[in-house]
């Protein structure tokens, strides 16, 4: 998770290098917020994905290497099929060129450490510490300017969680989700939940491929605001191959019916096993948003200790 510490240490530090980083992303973004590559004129260390996003980044921190060292920018770039993803969203990746000069916090760069970035006009300063607090990535709303600050945990690995649902469930997750190890990948159909910070909105034709994207350390949680689509977004879950977690919102009820429609379906007992149905730890009552919020990261915060 921090081998680019060893790029800017071994290859930055000796021929000119510019240091990709995604700053923030939504919907079905190849990689999450943290993820680095290194660009000189001779070769790429590390990705950010592949595919035409790393292209069109590896172009812009080519560009930046003919500017001073420790120029930066921020680009945007929308997730669809100019980028071959259909599932929307977004990704916003900082790109800046090296400063040989600039990389003492280097000797107190460990894993678990806490990695603070000011933005400077000419230059990004960074230290080291304990203390600060991490700040939650975005992939929309104001770029940052100079003067602001980000902070992140050096090496921290952040669970991919695919989210299905904007409603008031989902907000509440998203919300407390925030400052977890997770990185959130969110999606619903409908267009009035377009204006939150984090969704993206899919066309319902298109929304099972977005569960064949995630990646088999992946957490698929299902809570829809239609019957139907939960069925169809379950089906595909424990259709594709197994991820880490594959959970369905509603009573034991609901999921006893989801069962026997996926048996009748084809969907084979042991991938039926997979799904967990209700959702959250067992013992917590309360049907309030945040409790199903707090119940079901507590759940899945219990697969990174196993």
């Amino acid at each position: 998770m921090s081998e680019w510490l060893d790029w800017l240490r071994h290859v930055a530090g000796k021929t000119p290098g510019a240091l990709i980083t995604i700053l923030g992303s939504e919907g079905s973004a190849p990689r999450g917020a943290g993820t680095r590559m290194l660009v000189t004129h001779q070769g790429l260390h590390g990705t950010i994905g592949g595919g035409q996003l790393e292209y069109r980044a590896v172009e812009q921190a080519r560009a930046i290497l003919a500017l001073p060292p420790g120029q930066w920018r921020v680009q945007d770039y929308p997730l669809g099929p100019l980028l071959g993803q259909c599932c929307g969203g977004r990704v916003r990746l900082l790109i800046e060129h090296c400063d040989p000069d600039a990389m003492g916090w280097l000797a107190d760069a460990a894993d678990d450490r806490i990695l603070v970035s000011t933005f400077q006009s000419d230059r990004v300063e960074r230290h080291v510490g304990d203390h600060a607090v991490p700040s939650p990535p975005s992939a929309r709303g104001d770029r940052p300017r100079a003067g602001d600050c980000l902070a992140e945990i050096i090496g921290q690995y952040r669970r991919p969680l695919y989210l299905f649902g904007a409603g008031h469930v989902g907000q509440a997750i998203a919300r407390h989700a925030a400052n977890l190890p997770f990185r959130l990948s969110w999606f619903d159909t409908r267009p009035v939940f377009e204006t939150i910070d984090g969704v993206a909105v899919v066309p319902e034709a298109a929304i099972e491929q977005c569960v064949a994207d995630a990646t088999d350390d992946a957490a698929i949680l299902i809570l829809t605001h239609d019957h139907g689509l939960d069925y169809r977004l379950t089906h595909a879950a424990l259709s594709r191959p197994p991820c880490a977690y594959v959970g369905l919102i509603g009573s034991a009820t609901k999921g006893a019916r989801f069962h026997a429609r996926l048996t009748r379906d084809g969907i084979d007992a042991q991938a039926r096993a997979r799904l967990t149905s209700p959702i959250g730890v067992p013992g917590v009552m309360g049907k309030e948003p945040d409790v199903i919020a707090i119940a079901v990261l507590a759940q899945l915060l219990q697969l990174r200790a196993g």
